[in-house]
């Protein structure tokens, strides 16, 4: 339940309240009316502007102007201090496990027997599994013949979806898909994570690895802690793998290239990695059953009795007041322009 205070959340920004003093003071020394008293005795008062090409103001309207001026700052000053009152105390929660995301960008993720593609599909997956992840540090690693981290291990969901729009194929010169490299990488970035936080792979692929003994170097990896997750991405029948130029890539004698989901191989390496196997879908339950077997084994830590203040802040208030203050002057200038421009 929100409590009651009230301070500033940088009080020291109050000192610029002080400025107009130094600015009238600059105006007083450089008025001209003095200055003008010169010219008096060659032309009459009412012409003087004319013939200075300024005009003065009487006393009482410069005060008025400058402290309109001055109770303008002064909101805006307030405002940038940061105002702000009712807070509410919230309990600290560590989370229990991290979750390093492997995303395949082999030429393959191109192709379309999963509308729009493979790769957009997986994007879509990772957006989904990033925004109902609520007890994960997750980083991501995208691969094809090399491995390449694009995000760190973090619990801002903001800069994964951030970095979503811009994954391609094109992001790697090499082709094909080296797994165990990959598989490496992810390893080393969950081994700087706290101990007692479980540990998770997921690789996000459709399969089609030319290398020897995965099974094995995953099984390794699950005798490390590590538990492997794996989410398959294409359909059974395939499709012709795009190259550049909107060529289709072709075999030596050829052929057309064509990549299927390799689901029985992928099946096998979830199970080495005792983790599950999702294949890619519409529909939020292939996102859930992965967040509900990492979930599982995860154990959330209340970092001791620490506790964070959420203050309410109210610095928008006396924006708009500002902002309402300012309006009719502008209305009135542009009243002004509108009449020289008619005569």
């Amino acid at each position: 339940m929100p409590e009651s205070g009230f301070q500033f959340a940088h009080p020291w920004l109050l000192l610029l309240l002080l400025a107009p003093v130094p600015v009238w003071i600059w105006l007083r020394m450089t008025s001209p009316r003095a200055h003008n008293r010169r010219f008096r005795a060659y032309a009459d008062a009412h012409l003087l502007p004319y013939l200075l090409g300024g005009h003065d103001l009487p006393p009482r309207h410069e005060w008025k102007r400058f402290l309109a001026w001055s109770a303008l700052w002064a909101l805006l000053v307030i405002a940038i201090a940061g105002p702000r009152w009712d807070f509410r105390d919230v309990q600290l929660f560590r989370p229990g496990s991290d979750l390093v995301i492997l995303l395949d960008l082999s030429r393959s993720m191109d192709v379309t027997d999963v509308k729009p593609s493979r790769l957009a599909r997986a994007r879509q997956e990772i957006q989904d599994l990033v925004e109902q992840n609520r007890q994960s540090r997750v980083g991501l690693i995208g691969f094809a013949t090399l491995a390449h981290i694009i995000v760190p291990l973090t619990e801002d969901a903001n800069s994964e979806l951030a970095m979503l729009p811009a994954l391609s194929t094109d992001l790697v010169g090499l082709k094909g898909s080296r797994l165990r490299e990959a598989l490496t990488r992810a390893q080393q970035m969950l081994a700087g994570q706290p101990n007692k936080s479980s540990r998770h792979i997921l690789l996000i692929t459709d399969g089609d690895f030319d290398e020897d003994q995965l099974e094995e170097r995953v099984k390794q990896l699950h005798r490390d802690g590590v538990h492997v997750q794996v989410l398959g991405v294409g359909d059974d029948k395939g499709g012709p793998v795009p190259g550049k130029g909107n060529r289709l890539l072709r075999q030596p004698d050829g052929r057309t290239v064509i990549s299927r989901l390799d689901e029985p191989s992928l099946e096998k390496l979830a199970e080495a990695g005792n983790g599950v196997y999702q294949r890619a879908d519409y529909r939020d339950s292939d996102t859930q059953t992965l967040l509900d077997d990492i979930s599982g084994s995860s154990h959330v830590e209340m970092v001791s009795n620490q506790k964070t203040r959420i203050w309410n802040e109210r610095y928008f208030w006396l924006v708009g007041l500002a902002m309402l203050l300012v309006l009719p002057k502008y209305r009135r200038s542009r009243r002004v322009l509108h009449n020289e421009a008619v005569r």
